[in-house]
């Protein structure tokens, strides 16, 4: 029987800090810029893909930066403003899974092995999130996706900037016997050089050493190094974040210019939300319209409730209100619906059978 294999992206922006910068500002597009330091002292945070031919890198001292490239530009970071942007990118990926793990404000592991929009294929869901980032931030990622983390991080470098790579079950062990032994996750420089001098070089001649040969020599790492370059790598996905919302939205290619026109979409919208709010086990009591119109400018309806919200005949009255509340004459782009104000399933009903408690 084949053996069910884990789906793991790996989601990178490129060159994160930098390319804010360039995106907010279009006089930086297509010039070498850094992110922090200045050209006399200090720590570059970013490079952009333009200033990293000359050799610059993040983590570089600004003095040794300018002088690899003369022309750099540097630029003060803006933490605040990167936040805003990723935060606008992890509501991306908790469209397709809770199962998010960042690494760092433009990165992130997503396991979607089950996933809410019922995607069979890890690749077609990294292509999608890739094209949601471009379309909402005006910013490109790579991806990597295969059976586990090491190797979807791996991944997710081969095709960078703006693309993405697969690594087929099939193709793991193979990808790994190629795999330089610096390559691989646990191993530092002083590792590297012990392995090589015993003429470890990539995967293929690791994987020749027994496991007590390689736990003898290296403890418990050893171990790691014998089951990471055989492809197995079972670190799951660790959420740390406790999902706000659930939301979903849809741009259309022809602007909606009346009241059917919306309620028809929003409809559409409501049974996507409500596979989505099954799909995360929560309820909530605050349902949100997102309103986006041809102007681009945006408008938010809410309305809270004491009723626990998760199926769409409990919430589209609500939903129906919120529109015909304000009527607008304004043709619309864009519309969206959120749950949030959330609490576990399990959680409510404790809640209520207590209340009940209380009341009789």
């Amino acid at each position: 029987m084949e053996t069910e294999h884990r789906k793991i992206i790996h989601v990178d922006m490129d060159a994160f800090f930098a390319s804010v910068e360039q995106l907010d500002n279009p006089s930086l597009r297509g010039k070498p810029i850094a992110v922090g330091g200045s050209e006399k002292r200090g720590v570059i945070a970013a490079a952009s893909y333009e200033a990293r031919k000359f050799g610059v890198r993040s983590a570089m001292s600004s003095a040794l930066a300018a002088k690899k490239c003369p022309d750099l530009i540097f630029v003060k970071h803006r933490f605040d403003r990167y936040k805003e942007v990723s935060a606008q990118i992890r509501e991306i990926f908790l469209e397709y899974t809770d199962l998010v793990e960042p690494l760092s404000l433009d990165e992130a592991y997503l396991d979607v092995t089950a996933n809410w929009q019922n995607h069979s294929s890890a690749t077609e869901i990294a292509r999608e999130i890739r094209g949601k980032i471009l379309e909402r931030t005006g910013l490109t990622a790579s991806a990597g996706i295969s059976i586990n983390k090491f190797t979807a991080k791996l991944a997710s470098d081969i095709n960078k900037p703006n693309g993405q790579k697969t690594i087929k079950p099939a193709e793991v062990i193979p990808f790994l016997e190629k795999l330089l032994i610096k390559d691989f996750f646990g191993v530092g420089k002083a590792t590297a050089e012990k392995m090589k001098s015993w003429g470890i070089f990539n995967g293929y001649q690791l994987k020749q050493h027994s496991l007590a040969f390689l736990k003898r020599n290296f403890g418990k790492s050893g171990e790691h190094y014998y089951h990471i370059v055989r492809g197995i790598h079972n670190s799951p996905v660790r959420p740390n974040r406790t999902r706000k919302s659930i939301g979903t939205e849809r741009t259309y290619s022809q602007n909606k210019t009346s009241q059917a026109e919306v309620l028809e979409g929003l409809l559409v919208i409501a049974h996507e939300l409500e596979n989505r709010i099954a799909g995360s086990k929560k309820i909530g009591h605050t349902i949100t319209l997102k309103i986006k119109f041809s102007d681009f400018t945006i408008q938010t309806r809410s309305k809270t409730v004491d009723l626990a919200l998760s199926k769409k005949d409990d919430f589209w009255p609500i939903v129906v209100d919120l529109v015909e509340e304000n009527p607008t004459k304004k043709s619309i782009r864009l519309l969206g619906l959120t749950l949030s104000n959330l609490s576990d399933i399990q959680q409510e009903t404790i809640q209520q059978e207590a209340q009940l408690k209380l009341t009789f």
